[in-house]
């Protein structure tokens, strides 16, 4: 009985091995042909793009260039590129996906903050871990991705950043016998002292000719606000529901900010919505030592024959030194078909490499979201870019919420009656919680 049982116990371990090296055989071959199936797609990617640096009077040269390559190396790949200008990108994407004719890929513009939320939201996107290694992720700065993530998902990749610093006339520097801050980093103090020390009455007259800062408050501008966030300010909770910028470090970051005029180190129209005035006091008339600005205004700047200048980061208050900035890149729209998908992600790879943020670095003025592109130094022979490359460690992005549009409106237009002086910060921001509580429960 013994025998027999050990027997039939024998015969059911051995069927349960050999069913066992079937199904993992099954398993193995049918993850093979997945595999293969994937590996082996074609067919036709859309991609759209914008206008970049210009080639031979081609706007489009770069892009036209990654798909001649990316067709090179997936054989029986298609890459249709369509063209749209930066400005109508996002309302073209909105009128896509609402008749659900979305591309494939399409780009973010390099001053935007990440992955589009209203797009998150609509569920129209990607994720792409599966497709990005742990090696690769490592390899963007931590600020940049994080501008593509949503909940712990990846919904883009970023292909390059821009920042907001100080643009230093160092001639004002030198007339007046101010140092310049030493590796581009003062405190509020420090800052605050230098600004007195710049403004002066150049011609004699008993009247100011040159003050040390001016900036300007305007819807979708952010020039300014890193000033607001010395201390620890933010417009927004990080969950995005509430409204923060009442806050005393805010508020306190914004009350001495406006009061720059009144000491006075800034201009009587500091604060209005005058960007090209407050940029051609800067750089042609001069009678502005400091300005803020973006990325964009150091190329102005050289083309602009100002040839002594320098880029310093914003003066730090009692929070942690922070400037705005924005991170370009790319995102994946929904797919049906996982081969295609990985074909897509391949896409977004070449465009985002180590060699193509290097080359994107050297002809568009932005900085890599790369480390790896980053230890290339693509600004070698451009000394206030270098200096601009390092505050993009510093940078935050504005917030990735869906109504963020309406609810910088609603602050935008508080802001510039503090620095008019007609509000106090606390009654200003006060008033903007009212509309912006009200769009973040829409």
């Amino acid at each position: 009985m013994i025998y027999k049982k050990y027997t039939k116990v024998f015969a059911v371990l051995a069927t349960a091995a050999m069913l066992s090296v079937t199904l993992a055989g099954c398993s193995k071959d049918s993850a093979s042909s997945s595999k293969q199936e994937t590996a082996n797609w074609t067919g036709k990617i859309t991609i759209w793009d914008g206008p970049r640096w210009e080639e031979n009077g081609n706007k489009y040269a770069w892009i036209e260039s990654q798909k001649k390559a990316f067709e090179s190396s997936h054989p029986g790949v298609t890459v249709e590129i369509v063209q749209v200008p930066w400005a109508d990108m996002n309302d073209k994407l909105g009128v896509s996906i609402a008749g659900k004719a979305w591309p494939d890929v399409a780009p973010v513009d390099i001053s935007g903050n990440g992955v589009n939320a209203a797009f998150l939201k609509q569920k129209v996107l990607e994720p792409l871990d599966d497709y990005v290694t742990a090696d690769d992720k490592k390899d963007f700065l931590p600020n940049a991705l994080d501008a593509y993530s949503q909940d712990g998902k990846l919904y883009g990749l970023p292909g390059g950043m821009t920042v907001h610093g100080m643009l230093l006339n160092l001639d004002l520097f030198q007339e007046r016998n101010v140092e310049p801050p030493k590796d581009g980093k003062w405190t509020w103090n420090e800052f605050v002292d230098d600004m007195k020390k710049l403004t002066y009455d150049k011609d004699g007259d008993g009247k100011i000719d040159v003050y040390g800062l001016s900036t300007y408050i305007k819807n979708g501008y952010y020039e300014s606000w890193p000033f607001l966030y010395m201390d620890g300010g933010r417009p927004l909770s990080d969950d995005l529901t509430k409204f923060t910028f009442d806050s005393k470090e805010a508020e306190g970051a914004m009350k001495k900010l406006a009061d720059l005029k009144n000491i006075p180190v800034a201009p009587k129209e500091m604060g209005s919505g005058d960007v090209g005035g407050t940029w051609k006091a800067f750089s042609a008339q001069k009678n502005v030592a400091v300005e803020p600005w973006a990325t964009w205004a150091i190329q102005a700047a050289q083309k602009a024959n100002m040839k002594n200048f320098m880029v310093a980061a914003y003066p730090s208050g009692s929070g942690k030194p922070v400037t705005i900035g924005g991170v370009g890149g790319w995102m994946m729209f929904h797919q049906d078909d996982a081969g295609k998908k990985k074909v897509v992600a391949d896409l977004m790879k070449q465009l985002t490499s180590t060699e193509q943020q290097v080359v994107t670095a050297k002809n568009y003025s932005v900085f890599p979201s790369r480390k790896s592109a980053v230890d290339q130094n693509p600004f070698a022979d451009n000394p206030q870019m270098q200096q601009a490359q390092k505050l993009t460690e510093t940078a935050v992005m504005i917030p990735k919420q869906v109504n963020w549009k309406k609810i910088d409106e609603a602050i935008q237009s508080q802001l510039q009656l503090v620095l008019n002086g007609e509000k106090s910060p606390e009654d200003a921001m006060g008033e903007a919680k009212k509309t912006v509580d009200d769009l973040l429960t829409k």
